[in-house]
């Protein structure tokens, strides 16, 4: 096969869809690498670098996308990318088409092979390739919460760890799982007082024995929701039901009766958001302020620490591309349940059922396609 690295171009995202040592181990298959010209460099990986595994460099992102077999992005296909787009074409991404209707029916309308990186899901539940950018997500939401605490950002000026003899600021994290994990790691090891809410009791006792004794563990509620949201100081959406849309836990009602300058930082903005006046936005442009609250709704928030999520991405995407080059996609799948899970969209039809669900579209079974 021939594989396609191009250049991403979402707004501020800096990424590469694979690092050098993964070109180098799918060259070792004896398939071609296209890398287009300095796709790498937001990442600090030079096209020499590439080109010393065995990559060819193409300037123009035209080639690649019309020479290629299987395009192997970090992002999904912008309007632009629409019409580069082949006929059976395998896209290995991230796609949450759950938050896009239009992109969902774009994908369906050029036939292509969609494997979404945010589907694939082992017997246990955990999403191998979410995993490595909810954590940088998760530790980032702390990093960015805090700057936008600060007065100059339209926060409350408030330190998060406080100091003797002041308070520390209140963190309140929805959902315990990877990216709400990594956040409470940060903020309690700050010395803020956290508190994490999730509906998976077993997963409430898992974090009450690894968790820092500022660290309370509540079950998630609208209820318990609304009352915790009300002094704090620092609100963290990490809810992920994977390649479905995420609930609007916080809703407009609920925003009124939060403090002025409090901050929520929405992770789950890439699946349509978990806050009902939460948007997207862009690392140039971050934030916006809704009824006195400061909204960080940054859709592509690993792309900024693009020098470490960049290789974390590859660590765990490589595997499934080298099973896709070595014995194609359709083969892959039948021998590999979670990445079977992964593929989204086949020859215009949508395969996978929270997707279909989420955007009331007819759903096929893998075996229906093959």
């Amino acid at each position: 096969m021939i594989v396609g690295l191009p250049k991403e171009i979402k707004d501020s995202e800096y990424r590469v869809g694979m690092v050098p040592a993964g070109v180098e181990q799918i060259r070792k298959l004896g398939h071609r690498v296209l890398v287009e010209k300095s796709a790498g460099i937001g990442t600090g990986i030079s096209d020499a670098e590439y080109k010393a595994v065995g990559a060819e460099i193409i300037s123009d992102a035209k080639v690649i996308f019309d020479k290629s077999d299987m395009i192997i992005k970090v992002k999904e296909p912008l309007p632009t990318e629409y019409k580069l787009l082949k006929e059976g074409q395998i896209v290995f991404t991230y796609f949450h088409f759950a938050a896009s209707k239009e992109l969902t029916l774009a994908m369906m309308n050029r036939k292509i092979v969609a494997i979404a990186y945010e589907t694939i899901r082992k017997e246990d539940g955990e999403t191998p390739l979410l995993v490595p950018m909810s954590e940088v997500a998760g530790k980032m939401s702390i990093q960015e919460g805090a700057k936008f605490l600060e007065r100059p950002m339209m926060g409350r000026g408030i330190l998060l760890g406080g100091v003797p003899g002041v308070a520390p600021a209140k963190v309140v994290i929805i959902g315990g799982g990877v990216a709400g994990t990594n956040a409470a790691k940060v903020a309690s090891g700050l010395g803020a007082k956290v508190s994490i809410l999730d509906v998976n009791l077993s997963r409430l006792r898992y974090l009450s024995d690894v968790m820092l004794p500022n660290v309370v563990l509540l079950y998630s509620n609208s209820y318990t929701i609304k009352e915790e949201i009300k002094d704090a100081d620092l609100v963290v959406g990490s809810i992920l039901i994977p390649g479905a849309k995420a609930p609007r836990v916080i809703t407009k009602k609920m925003l009124k009766t939060m403090k002025k300058g409090s901050v929520i930082v929405d992770i789950a903005i890439d699946q349509g958001g978990c806050t009902e006046t939460s948007k997207p936005t862009t690392h140039k442009n971050p934030v916006y302020v809704v009824d006195g609250v400061v909204h960080y709704c940054v859709a592509n928030m690993p792309g900024a620490v693009a020098g470490t999520s960049t290789y974390a991405l590859t660590n765990a995407t490589i595997p499934y591309a080298l099973e896709i080059l070595k014995h194609g996609y359709k083969k892959a799948a039948l021998n590999n349940k979670p990445l079977s899970l992964g593929i989204n969209i086949v020859d215009g039809k949508v395969i996978c059922k929270a997707v279909g669900e989420s955007l009331g579209l007819k759903c096929y079974k893998l075996e229906e396609v093959f």
